[in-house]
């Protein structure tokens, strides 16, 4: 039997250890941290349950293909819980615009805030549908390795005219700045700038509407961990809190996994969940491809990194919806400040995670847990002393959601603590404390990403968010279909 390692157990390295072992390949897969989960880690305090994130699932679908790979059902480890309204928009004009799928319900929240953009809205809505079919039906679950499939893929994403970024795709369709905005935002959450990012990423509108937004009973985290239960059920093994520290080579094949135990292991294939820097310069770094590689990385542009305050409440709050944006009063202003200057702005838009409304079993009975999360520069663009900055950004964010939505917010807080890009770095390795690696521009997409096998290296390959199709949980599922079809192959 062929003998398999994957390195990190974030969303991406689960799915892919999982095709590995329904396909017939012992694979053992390695985690530095003491849970899996990767970025999607949780923690407890004082009875809250409070997750580090991503929280919007979407496209199930690709999860539950996980299971039925051995013949089980998803429902059997994990619970889905629909989330309605996808999204509440709130602006600091008072503005408020819930954001769903259910079509009648949308256009007539469209009709209350810009009336005369409903027909454009429609046509952007089909515009998300053929950009879905090209690049996430079509493109999402394959290897780009060389530039020929770049160039063959071409032709359907000019025709969607993949070089305009998503605001300006939205912004020929509707003119209220409002609504331009609602259409536009989702590519924050995947770590892209909507004013740069290709306007491929409208795709997320229609991944949205068909398959809906879902929260795992219990967090995201139980996610992870009932795809980790599913690989073990399988007869992998998993290794937590074992830090890899480098992956050994003979010539063009990588060898051997070595951790910071001292467990070494011998494989036949080696696949980094990792970040890309990490992988090359950190694990590889003893490796003349791994330096190269480095070096090349070190020119490329990463995400953001984010700001997280994680807070426990008394009370309920049913009138907060699980998702809430407050947009700040700026839009393109604050998006520069974050992706060009990388400077602090005094201004903010929030994403507020409000999970207890959904999922009361995340805190204790008669409290509520919560978390605010704010994009900002990753490291390499500006240097930020977290450890000073980081307790004032903590209040103003605290207080700016009392101000707008809970206004004795100070005196119902139980529990706070906040996650900075500098934790970002220290626990998932990071590179600069980025959240969510590559920037994904059109310049860095498909074949300009992380290749998902390694061109030189024969026998290692990545996965994950630095790889085809990029970043949040139907991305890196996709990478690793895409991934795990290339090492079976390659291994048969």
């Amino acid at each position: 039997m062929k003998k398999a390692c994957v390195i990190g157990a974030g969303f991406g390295g689960l799915a892919l250890a999982i095709r590995l072992q329904s396909a017939g390949m012992a694979t053992t897969l390695v985690e530095a941290r003491d849970k899996v989960g990767g970025r999607a880690y949780v923690w407890e305090r004082e009875g809250f349950t409070f997750d580090a994130g991503p929280t919007v699932i979407t496209d199930p679908e690709c999860l539950r293909e996980l299971w039925s790979l051995s013949g089980h059902e998803m429902a059997d480890d994990v619970e889905l819980m629909a989330v309605s309204p996808f999204y509440r928009l709130n602006w600091t004009d008072g503005t408020v615009f819930d954001y769903s799928n259910d079509e009648p319900a949308l256009h007539r929240e469209i009709a209350r805030i810009a009336p005369q953009d409903l027909a454009g809205y429609d046509e952007f809505q089909r515009y998300s549908a053929g950009v879905w079919q090209e690049g996430y039906v079509k493109l999402g679950h394959e290897a780009f390795l060389d530039f020929t499939s770049m160039v063959k893929a071409a032709p359907a994403l000019m025709r969607y005219q993949a070089w305009r970024s998503v605001y300006s795709m939205v912004s020929s369709f509707v003119k209220d700045e409002r609504l331009r905005q609602a259409l536009s935002f989702h590519t924050l959450l995947v770590g892209g700038n909507p004013m740069t990012t290709s306007s491929i990423y409208a795709l997320i509108h229609k991944l949205e509407k068909d398959g809906g937004v879902w929260w795992a009973k219990g967090g995201t985290n139980r996610l992870a961990r009932g795809m980790a239960d599913l690989f073990e059920r399988l007869g992998g093994e998993i290794r937590l809190g074992d830090k890899v520290t480098q992956i050994h080579t003979l010539g063009d094949h990588v060898t051997e996994v070595e951790t910071a135990s001292g467990w070494k292991q011998r494989f036949d294939a080696i696949a980094s969940n990792g970040d890309l820097m990490h992988t090359y310069g950190d694990l590889l770094g003893n490796n003349r491809r791994g330096q190269d590689m480095a070096h090349k990385l070190a020119h490329k542009r990463f995400s953001p990194s984010l700001f997280v305050v994680h807070f426990g409440l008394e009370g309920s709050w049913p009138g907060i919806p699980h998702h809430t944006i407050l947009f700040g009063p700026r839009y393109k202003g604050l998006l520069d400040d974050i992706f060009e200057h990388g400077v602090l702005p005094r201004d903010f838009s929030i994403y507020l995670h409000h999970p207890t409304v959904t999922d009361p079993s995340m805190a204790p009975q008669g409290k509520s847990t919560f978390y605010a999360l704010v994009p900002v520069a990753n490291m390499g663009k500006l240097p930020i002393d977290w450890a000073e900055v980081g307790p004032e950004l903590e209040r103003r964010v605290l207080a700016e959601v009392g101000r707008r939505l809970i206004p004795d917010i100070d005196d119902r807080i139980v529990t706070k603590f906040h996650y900075a890009p500098p934790d970002f770095e220290t626990d998932l390795g990071a590179w600069k404390g980025n959240a969510f690696s590559l920037e994904p521009l059109l310049t860095q997409s498909a074949y300009f990403r992380g290749h998902n096998r390694d061109d030189k290296l024969k026998n290692l390959y990545l996965v994950g968010a630095g790889t085809h199709p990029g970043a949040g949980i139907p991305g890196v599922v996709g990478s690793a279909k895409a991934t795990a079809k290339l090492m079976l192959e390659d291994l048969r």
